[in-house]
């Protein structure tokens, strides 16, 4: 299990994808999967493939046809990531371009990689009007996430270039690093106006365990002395109910519209974080959770321990890292 919380098919004639979007469930109904869906699948390290497990069936359900099936079923997806893993973006790219068949121009796509406040420079970036280094220079999204921008560009290249809608899910980092010092209670008044102004603590045990394991990663470090371990999970439930708030809300504001939420792995686990935070909030919307487990080969079997971390585990192959560079020998001495 990994070890920390912190830290979308090719694009159809417009004509088609409108055909589609006039009855998505008739036609989802109509197509064949193809025929080598049951063929073994493979993993490689540059796509995602279609390696799919029920999550809490354990059932295989391998395949583009199968993956894109639950998609276009579905009014809210998520594909978790680890966020330095370029697979895991290319399967949220995988989704998304499913999500167009179905949809059409209705699509929502939320980022956990920002928070709320900016909101105006993401749909300024989505609408065209600023240029790449214009965003990543608002955003400051090199102290602000950190991650390699590349791999994310082509979900916002994406977006822009359909015309989507973009989302800016998270609460400023500053705000959610006070509640771990200070709790709930420590916020100001304006700190807490970008809360939800129900934040509920989640009471799922596999999920609590697992808030417990990062938690005590900790330890080592001078944070480990800033905060208790209640103030961490109460964090955590500002950062997720926050998300989840921000997802309910757009969703009752746009029927019939679809949003992918691209967030860590650890904010959909066990469906008890972002996930639960939407089905409290906005009752009978479908959702569907994807966990990207890094594996080697797809699996036979599903692992038992990985039983209900999502409605699916998806098992993507990542790079192996590069080995560390030799230091030169010596020259010989003569």
């Amino acid at each position: 299990m990994r070890k920390t919380i912190f830290a979308v098919i090719l694009l159809v004639p417009a004509l088609a994808a409108a055909a589609h979007v006039k009855k998505p469930e008739a036609n989802v109904d109509k197509r064949k999967a193809p025929a080598n869906a049951n063929a073994p699948i493979k993993l490689g390290e540059d796509a995602p493939n279609f390696c799919l497990f029920g999550g809490q069936s354990g059932k295989a359900m391998p395949g583009e046809a199968a993956f894109n099936s639950i998609v276009w079923r579905s009014d809210v997806v998520y594909v978790g990531e680890t966020h330095d893993q370029p697979q895991d973006h290319r399967a949220q790219l995988a989704a998304l371009k499913a999500m167009r068949i179905a949809r059409g121009q209705k699509i929502a796509v939320g980022f956990e990689m920002l928070d709320v406040t900016m909101q105006p420079v993401l749909d300024d970036y989505a609408a065209g009007k600023l240029t790449e280094e214009e965003f990543l220079a608002k955003t400051d999204w090199k102290n602000n996430w950190g991650f390699d921008f590349a791999m994310y560009k082509p979900l916002f290249d994406f977006v822009r270039d359909n015309k989507l809608r973009a989302l800016a899910l998270n609460v400023p980092r500053a705000v959610a690093a006070k509640v771990a010092r200070a709790g709930l209670e420590g916020l100001s008044a304006d700190e807490r106006a970008l809360l939800p102004e129900k934040v509920e603590v989640s009471r799922h045990q596999k999920y609590n365990d697992y808030l417990k394991e990062t938690f005590g990663g900790h330890g080592g470090s001078p944070m480990g002395d800033k905060f208790t371990f209640a103030n961490y999970q109460a964090s955590m439930a500002a950062w997720n109910e926050a998300m989840g708030a921000r997802i309910a809300a757009f969703m009752e504001a746009n029927p019939g519209f679809e949003t992918l939420v691209i967030a860590g792995n650890g904010h959909l686990m066990y469906n008890a974080a972002i996930p639960a935070s939407v089905k409290a909030r906005a009752k009978g919307l479908r959702q569907a959770s994807f966990y990207t487990q890094d594996a080697q080969s797809c699996p036979e079997a599903m692992p038992k321990e990985h039983k209900d971390m999502a409605n699916y585990l998806w098992y993507i192959k990542h790079p192996k890292p590069a080995p560390a560079a030799q230091p030169a020998a010596p020259p010989e001495r003569k």
